[in-house]
């Protein structure tokens, strides 16, 4: 009986379950060979052949990192770009953020006969920023115009000595004339900028040195124990009695020599008055 199970020749009711059986494991073998070849072990991947049944391992190639990321010691780091800020944005050659008191007035007086255009802002001012684009726009289409930004926040303290109090507020200045414009506008009320800007912005020939900020603002400034800025006023300026008596006593001056009685109306009458010394 067990010589005719083994050869096959006699008929068993298990016999299609043993087939079956039989069967089942080759597919079985199959599909774990084919597992084998696609399923990756640890760090390698697998490659199997089922008549053999041994297991090939070969080392799996790293993918290379991006460029923006770097893997050292077991660490990553993430490179990201400064955000630019609003009143960094559209800024034209022209346009130049202040950096103190001093770099004001340097800025003003090394000018020559340029328009400057002194723009006082904040970042958290709503009415700065929706101006600053069309702001950028005009120093584009005027590039001989200088236009300095001031930091409110940043230069508080200045901008007190100044009388700045109200933002957006902007200044003018323009050669030996100073300042010649001083003024706020916001989007609605552009047109007074334009208008400035029409009015002190054509070339003309200089008379003088550039004066830059007022004698008033620059001692404001200098009396400011927060700012290191100091000043000293100008010494060439007399008397306005003296430099009349002066003049009529040069050799071929215009005028005869003045009686005493004169000369002391003068004195008392213009004691605290001052004349540039030369004119």
């Amino acid at each position: 009986m067990a010589e005719a199970l083994c050869s096959g020749s006699v008929a068993s009711p298990c016999g299609e379950v043993g087939v079956g059986f039989a069967a089942g494991r080759v597919r079985g073998a199959a599909a774990a060979a084919a597992l084998a070849e696609s399923v990756p072990i640890g760090g390698y991947s697998s490659k199997s052949t089922f008549p053999s049944g041994r297991v090939a391992l070969t080392e799996r190639k790293a993918r290379p990192l991006p460029r923006n990321l770097e893997a050292a010691h077991g660490q990553m780091n993430l490179t990201i770009g400064k955000a630019m800020r609003w009143w960094e944005k559209c800024l034209q050659p022209n346009m130049r953020e202040i950096e103190s008191a001093l770099d004001l007035a340097d800025s003003l007086l090394n000018a020559g006969d340029k328009l400057v255009v002194v723009d006082f802002f904040s970042p958290g001012c709503g009415g700065c920023r929706a101006l600053h684009p069309k702001i950028a726009q005009l120093a584009e289409k005027n590039p001989e115009v200088l236009f300095l930004q001031v930091n409110y926040e940043k230069h508080k303290s200045m901008c007190y000595s100044l009388h700045v109090h109200v933002l957006p507020f902007f200044r003018f200045y323009r050669g030996a004339q100073g300042r010649v414009s001083s003024f706020s506008c916001t989007n609605a009320t552009i047109k007074k900028f334009k208008d400035a800007l029409a009015k002190h912005g054509p070339d003309r020939c200089g008379l003088g040195p550039a004066k830059g900020l007022e004698e008033s603002e620059l001692m404001a400034l200098a009396a400011n124990r927060d700012l290191n800025f100091t000043y000293t006023p100008n010494q060439d300026l007399v008397p306005i009695a003296d430099a009349l008596l002066k003049e009529a006593a040069a050799p071929g001056g215009p005028w005869l020599p003045l009686p005493a009685t004169a000369t002391q109306l003068f004195i008392q009458g213009s004691e605290n008055s001052l004349l540039s010394s030369g004119r």
